[in-house]
């Protein structure tokens, strides 16, 4: 198998190498080291690495990604059924982001939507700050199951 200097893997992967090297130090990719302490990634690095990027694209925290990787045995790259398996895991989470997201869309220019009754149309949205007992926050933003 092929091994990748991180330079070349930072080009093949379209990430930095101070990405490669954070990734490394938490445990989301690995490396050996060659006798002259250069680090070598196998190819299938390459893999993993488009599997974080993806995750960070839809939201998804590193510490997620890590969880979701950590449940790979040995370690080993994503296969097409890993990645059905997890995506199907985060759908409700996405979802509720979705919601989130739609909903600060079409409340952007009439509400910051945090019940503050700083805008006049709190005193409507947000008679006596009822909203505070729901917690600190964009509470109105939040998704309806997610309100705390």
């Amino acid at each position: 198998m092929t091994q990748l200097t991180i330079g070349h893997l930072a080009e093949r992967a379209g990430v930095a190498t101070s990405a490669i090297r954070f990734y490394e130090s938490r445990g989301l990719i690995s490396s050996v080291r060659t006798t002259g302490n250069q680090r070598r990634y196998e190819q299938s690095t390459l893999r993993r690495i488009a599997f974080i990027r993806t995750a960070q694209r839809v939201g998804l925290s590193l510490e997620e990604i890590g969880e979701a990787l950590a449940t790979l045995p040995d370690g080993r790259t994503p296969t097409k059924a890993d990645w059905s398996r997890l995506s199907q895991a985060w759908r409700p989470r996405l979802d509720e982001q979705i919601e989130r997201i739609q909903r600060l869309r079409d409340r952007l220019d009439s509400c910051i939507g945090c019940g503050c009754l700083s805008l006049k149309t709190c005193a409507l949205s947000n008679p006596g700050d009822e909203m505070a007992g729901h917690g600190p926050g964009p509470v109105f933003l939040e998704p309806r199951g997610a309100r705390r």
